[in-house]
């Protein structure tokens, strides 16, 4: 389990096993390896992990308006807890923050 963060350190998800999970416990979205980002449960491209921990959309990922198919849920993990804020990266070029909607 890793927990993931935003660009001003507030906990937003937790990867769990190649799947992505909001902080909630709920089934957000899937790594996909091949490609190295998450899709989000429509199978639209959702994010990608940069600085370890730092769970961030890519702003010209080739990839964005291309569906990758429904994955399945993998239900409810429950709830990992609040690891509190990890600190401010600041901006980051060609990133940003996903749409709080996205993640549960």
């Amino acid at each position: 389990m890793k927990y993931l963060f935003n660009s001003s350190g507030k906990h937003i998800a937790n990867e769990v096993n190649g799947q992505l999970h909001a902080t909630t416990g709920q089934n957000i979205g899937h790594f996909l390896p091949n490609y190295g980002f998450f899709i989000d449960m429509k199978g639209y491209y959702l994010g990608e992990i940069i600085y370890e921990n730092r769970l961030m959309k890519k702003r010209s990922n080739a990839y964005n308006s291309t569906c990758f198919g429904n994955y399945g849920n993998y239900g409810n993990v429950g709830n990992y807890g609040n690891p509190g804020n990890y600190g401010s990266i600041g901006i980051i070029s060609g990133y940003e923050d996903i749409d709080k909607n996205k993640l549960g």
